[in-house]
């Protein structure tokens, strides 16, 4: 399987099981027979449990058996419920979209809309960081899913964009919060590491470069990288990129917003 960036670990995704079993999951289809299995057991219990060994482990490290382990049950009572770690995955995603705050007025317009969607994804990747270790191109159509697109869609209410140009902005400005949370909590595991912090690894790696780089041969490169560090202590800020990057997004799509706004008031 391919690689992500999220520290070497196996790319998993979502989709990957029976789309008809994880639908009926999804959507509790109330044609799907009764389980008769532990009576303590229940599909919210595993997908909880689930959701806290990714929270904690990652979701590599997540199989029916660690969630059975978790549940104190054997791995074989899971299977009453959900089919396999395919279609359980499907349920975590639906299950931590739901935890997005979605207010019905947000003062500000579009812009303030747009970047309290961005935020409130933000925010998700960190408490979620196995989310950041899925590919999501085929997406779990559950009903928190389905809510969570409906409502930040509603960003664009008066902008008068189209309804694919919603789409694009939309995964524009979701994408944007999904790779600078990725380089963030690789910040942060990179810091939790034993036996170096980044402080020290900086340091080490700036005296290593001084006998060995040529940093003369790459003048604005240096000269960039200085400043960078000496506004933040580290080549990358996250919270910082994230700011200026959905700014400047924005400001894109102000532009676009004008266009379609003056396209539909007869205006050149």
């Amino acid at each position: 399987m391919a690689k992500d960036g999220t520290r070497g670990q196996t790319r998993q995704h979502s989709g990957g099981g029976d789309p008809a079993r994880s639908l009926s999951l999804l959507w509790r289809d109330p044609r799907t027979p009764a389980r008769t299995g532990r009576r303590e057991l229940s599909v919210e219990r595993i997908v909880t449990a689930a959701i806290e060994v990714a929270d904690r482990e990652g979701v590599v490290a997540l199989s029916m058996r660690r969630v059975a382990d978790a549940l104190g049950v054997g791995t074989m009572s899971l299977y009453t419920y959900v089919p396999g770690k395919a279609e359980l995955v499907d349920l975590m995603l639906d299950t931590v979209y739901a935890e997005t705050d979605k207010p019905e007025q947000v003062p500000g317009g579009w812009r303030a809309r747009l970047e309290q969607v961005a935020r409130e994804n933000w925010a998700l990747f960190h408490r979620h960081p196995w989310m950041l270790q899925l590919g999501v191109s085929r997406p779990p159509l559950g009903p928190n899913v389905l809510a969570k697109y409906d409502y930040e869609l509603h960003a664009f209410a008066g902008t008068g964009l189209r309804e694919v140009e919603m789409d694009t902005v939309l995964n524009l400005v979701v994408g944007h919060a999904e790779n600078t949370a990725r380089r963030s909590v690789d910040a942060r595991a990179a810091q939790r590491d034993p036996g170096v912090t980044d402080e020290q690894w900086w340091q080490s790696t700036g005296q290593a470069a001084g006998s060995l780089v040529d940093f003369s041969r790459f003048p604005l490169a240096a000269s960039v990288a200085e400043a960078v560090g000496a506004a933040y202590g580290t080549s990358y800020d996250a919270a910082h990129n994230f700011d200026a990057g959905l700014a400047r997004i924005l400001d894109g799509v102000a532009v676009l917003v004008a266009q379609r706004q003056a396209e539909g008031s007869g205006g050149a």
